[in-house]
């Protein structure tokens, strides 16, 4: 069950370094390069943690979705990105594809 946290944990750490990325404007500015590298460090070194017990595929998957998910909800929100039905759609399938991996998962 720790591994499951780490790998959730280690999801909402790259939705953090995917900001950050958008905010550091090619990493030109300081503060948001920073964020940058102190998130993905986080999230890498958690997704590590995470392989030692969950196999690679659904470790790599969950943490990409979790990330896709909410990077694209950010964008949406802070980014003023466009909501239509089709994306959100796409986005609920896709949260629906990382718990069926976590339900088929042992």
């Amino acid at each position: 069950m720790l591994a499951w946290t780490y790998l959730l944990i280690a999801g909402l750490f790259e939705i953090g370094f995917t900001t950050s990325l958008k905010l550091s404007e090619g990493f030109t500015r300081l503060v948001p390069s920073l964020c940058f590298l102190a998130f993905a460090f986080v999230s890498f070194y958690l997704l590590t943690k995470a392989m030692q017990t969950i196999p690679l595929g659904t470790s790599y998957a969950i943490w990409t979705g979790i990330g896709a998910f909410g990077t694209a909800l950010v964008g949406i929100i802070w980014f003023s990105e466009p909501a239509n039905f089709l994306r959100l759609l796409f986005l609920f399938i896709l949260i629906a594809s990382i718990v069926g991996l976590k339900l088929v998962s042992k």
